[in-house]
């Protein structure tokens, strides 16, 4: 599918690795609807565009009816300006760390299991089904009829989760589970599914890390020895887009990273 002329939805699209996908998505000549909460950042992020190609609309992604909302002036203006919509990529996530069990025998604090899991899981998974009916009923294009492409976003800790990552990992690989069948369910529409599955990114998420925890993520990586960079993920969800045989694959970007237990 060709980015150009395309309207794609990305949520937690106005910093971290989402708004990197906007950038790329603007810069093809596609149109980018920035679902988020942040709207100072939004907001600059569509005046650092140019205002014509990306539009802000606030959007809590644990709450249908403010999805619903976002989603409606998402088509409303894929249809104003003639482009139409070509995907979604749900890239709002949260990551609370909590030991199931900690030193004081105390379980792990349900209500921050519960957030994790609304944001990560429920919220990937509310936007993409609302957007869906908009995509199906997208016009097909070339001669495979392509309509559009998910692309989620999972992660390393869905398959090594650390000490810790209980919720997180819970949440991550429910998504990464969902690909396959997701795909399947959509594959008569000609809708694809892509999750990517990055290890440690630059983001908001990894900047309150301290320099412990750094250092000993830092000995777990192969090659690059770095963290990765928003650009290098938002170059593979180029290609999720861009590549009509990537369906149902969860693609792991971590430069050869396998998180030990603990660090």
């Amino acid at each position: 599918m060709k980015i150009s002329g395309r309207t794609f939805v990305v949520s937690g699209g106005a910093s971290g690795l989402g708004r990197a996908c906007v950038r790329d998505i603007c810069a093809l000549g596609g149109h980018a609807a920035i679902l988020d909460m942040n709207e100072e950042l939004g907001s600059a992020l569509v005046q650092e565009l140019g205002g014509s190609q990306a539009k802000f609309l606030p959007c809590d992604v644990t709450d249908t009816d403010s999805i619903a909302g976002a989603v409606a002036a998402a088509v409303a203006w894929a249809s104003e300006t003639g482009k139409p919509l070509g995907g979604v990529i749900p890239a709002a996530g949260v990551g609370f760390p909590g030991l199931v069990l900690d030193k004081q025998l105390r379980p792990v604090s349900l209500e921050n299991v519960d957030l994790v899991l609304r944001i990560n899981l429920r919220g990937t998974l509310d936007l993409v089904r609302q957007v869906l009916p908009h995509l199906g009923a997208v016009e097909p294009e070339g001669v495979d009829g392509e309509r559009g492409v998910v692309v989620m976003v999972a992660s390393a800790a869905a398959f090594e989760g650390q000490m810790g990552q209980v919720a997180y990992a819970a949440s991550k690989g429910a998504v990464a589970a969902m690909t396959l069948p997701m795909a399947r369910d959509l594959s008569r529409f000609g809708i694809r599914v892509v999750t990517i599955a990055p290890s440690m990114f630059e983001s908001n998420m990894t900047a309150h890390m301290s320099d412990k925890v750094r250092v000993g993520l830092k000995k777990a990586m192969e090659f690059p020895a770095r963290p990765g960079q928003p650009e290098e993920f938002a170059s593979l969800v180029r290609q999720a887009i861009e590549n009509v045989m990537l369906n149902g694959v969860v693609i792991r970007l971590d430069g050869a990273t396998r998180m030990p237990s603990k660090l």
